[in-house]
């Protein structure tokens, strides 16, 4: 089980990086139904078969070109799907041997609502509330299902009776981690909240935006209007320029209050982290703190190209679990310690005697 739920966080991070190809290629209305494409179980090819989806929709005629990143996407979260629900029945079936139970079983019916909205994404012509929800959803399940995994592996290494030496000079950083885990997610959102409405593209400058450290004109008001209403294809956004303009900024702002947060905190838990064992776990969570950043800004530097848009969706992926893992470790400390107290050691040596 802890292999296969490996294997799902690796398939989401896939799901994750397609999606974002497909968004990028501007192909998230390459097909105009759900869950098939036109009608059929795979883009419509044969002369036959496009003069057949051709009049199914005469609106949205057929581009093959943007129809298989849409399904090659559509594929992969449903493969997912079947690996999560193989999952929760693995679960369920041993679950008197003391496998995570509940977990699995809210991934599964949490997938069932990504899966809902991924339909209402195309359903509602990329209605930007939706389609950002959607992002956010998938970054969930990728996070669910670390926790699964981290889960059963410490429950896989419970018997080998090897614990990682214990500190109690990082305990204080508790608070500090929570609050940075929340700066990503809500970093996270603004991204989503970026991609959704074709925000990325409205700053081109380092680093001031459109040759001024505060733009003026920007419209806080309207580029965080979430009461757009439903019915206009959002394909390529119906926002104004200056809306644009603000949702860019705020996500730059708010990746400089990432980057400065987490480095001032893993400089700190570096310095104290003693004999903890979380030295690779702090490590890990710079490097892919600076790879996100420099990503981020090759992204205006060289105006979006797809490599880049990509790899800078999935490294805030990779993020989030770096972050994950981190907390992850760090939570464990105290049952660490009380595992290895010393008067276990003293018990221990004195019945032999």
């Amino acid at each position: 089980m802890t292999r296969w739920a490996t294997l799902a966080v690796l398939l989401a991070v896939v799901v994750i990086m397609l999606g974002a190809w497909t968004r990028l290629v501007h192909a998230g209305l390459g097909c105009p139904d759900w869950p098939g494409c036109y009608g059929f179980l795979t883009v419509p090819q044969s002369e036959t078969h496009i003069a057949i989806a051709n009049a199914r929709f005469p609106d949205t005629p057929v581009d093959v070109e943007k129809g298989w990143p849409e399904m090659i996407h559509r594929y992969a979260a449903g493969t997912l799907g079947l690996v999560v629900f193989g999952l929760a029945a693995y679960a369920i079936r041993h679950r008197r041997e003391g496998v995570p139970v509940k977990l699995p079983l809210f991934i599964a019916g949490f997938i069932v609502l990504q899966g809902a909205f991924g339909m209402w994404t195309v359903t509602l012509k990329l209605w930007p509330q939706v389609v950002a929800m959607h992002l956010l959803g998938g970054f969930t399940t990728l996070s669910l299902l670390t926790l699964l995994t981290l889960r059963l592996r410490r429950r896989a290494r419970a018997g080998t009776g090897a614990e990682p030496p214990a500190t109690t000079s990082l305990t204080g950083f508790r608070p500090w981690l929570y609050g940075g885990l929340l700066l990503v997610i809500l970093q996270i959102a603004l991204g989503a909240w970026t991609a959704a409405n074709y925000a990325a593209v409205a700053c081109t400058d380092l680093p001031t935006c459109q040759g001024q450290w505060w733009p003026e004109g920007m419209d806080f008001r309207h580029g965080f209007d979430v009461t757009q209403h439903v019915g206009p294809n959002y394909l390529g956004g119906q926002l104004t320029a200056d809306g644009r303009v603000a949702i860019h900024v705020t996500h730059r702002i708010g990746a400089m209050v990432v980057l400065v947060y987490w480095a001032t905190l893993l400089a700190l838990m570096w310095r104290r982290r003693g004999d903890s064992g979380l030295g690779p776990a702090i490590g890990l969570a710079a490097v892919v703190l600076v790879a996100q950043i420099v990503l981020g800004l090759a992204n205006v530097i060289f105006h979006i190209p797809l490599s880049i848009a990509v790899a800078h969706n999935a490294m805030g992926a990779g993020l989030l679990l770096a972050i994950i893992h981190l907390v992850w470790r760090h939570q464990l400390l105290p049952h660490t310690r009380n595992a290895t107290a010393p008067n276990t050691t003293t018990m221990n040596q004195e019945v032999p005697a």
